[in-house]
């Protein structure tokens, strides 16, 4: 959602795009007081919430506009001698009267649309800022994941009330070869990136499945710093020596 309304003006096809998530994804800060994570999340929320409300309201503004239309015609003299006063311009009058109250109440009638909430770097927070946390999870009727290095369950475990309310832990463990190979043949990249060509070099792809070892993080920074490559370079095409470029400059040592 965030990439999406960070365009200036978002589109009618994206705004429709956001209106149609219920989930929030937030990245934890390193510090922050629990006062501001809950400000932060309540604001992700609201853009989706307002987003779905402005959705809403174009089509119900929409449909005002087809009824006025079809009652202006029916009350033209012209267009309609003989039938502006009848039961069938009466009825178009009072689906006009009864949309444009629904045009006016959608504010009150879309509700918060998220149903879950993801946090990243979870293990960033602190115990008050959990605690907030658990008290959006309380008090919102939502879902919650969260997400951070390995250990996490284990600080939360310290902590019944909240470590209660957690129903299962899954250890995300890296990607097998086979796994990198598919989402590169499904040209696969990042939020924001794009590479080149329909098909990667099988060469490029096994350096790449080699130098990332099934992590994923790694793969979206590496995927993220070829493209950089091949841009400054106007080059057309993902090769072996791309990818080898691309890892020397992300300083992750040799492979």
């Amino acid at each position: 959602m965030q990439d999406l309304w960070n365009h200036s003006g978002p589109s009618a096809a994206a705004m429709e795009e956001i209106a149609g998530g219920s989930t929030v994804f937030y990245t934890a800060p390193v510090v922050s007081a629990p006062s501001v994570i809950d400000k932060q999340i309540g604001k992700i929320r609201d853009r989706l919430h307002h987003a779905a409300i402005a959705v809403r309201r174009q089509r119900e503004n929409a449909e005002l506009r087809r009824l006025l239309g079809r009652l202006d015609d029916l009350r033209d003299r012209c267009k309609n001698p003989e039938g502006y006063r009848s039961q069938e311009t009466e009825n178009a009058e009072d689906a006009y009267l009864q949309q444009r109250h629904r045009a006016m109440d959608v504010e009150q009638r879309v509700p918060d649309p998220t149903t879950l909430l993801i946090i990243d770097e979870a293990d960033r927070l602190k115990m008050a800022a959990l605690e907030q946390t658990r008290s959006i999870f309380d008090q919102g009727g939502i879902g919650m994941v969260l997400i951070g290095m390995p250990g996490l369950e284990k600080r939360l475990a310290r902590y019944p009330q909240f470590y209660s309310r957690i129903g299962f832990v899954h250890e995300f463990r890296p990607l097998a070869a086979s796994e990198i190979r598919d989402l590169l043949e499904r040209h696969w990249t990042p939020p924001g990136v794009t590479l080149p060509g329909e098909t990667m070099d099988s060469v490029a792809a096994a350096s790449i499945i080699r130098i990332t070892g099934g992590n994923f993080r790694l793969l979206s920074r590496l995927l993220t710093q070829i493209e950089r490559i091949l841009d400054i370079n106007a080059l057309p095409a993902v090769t072996k020596e791309v990818v080898e470029a691309a890892r020397e400059n992300l300083v992750i040592g040799q492979a």
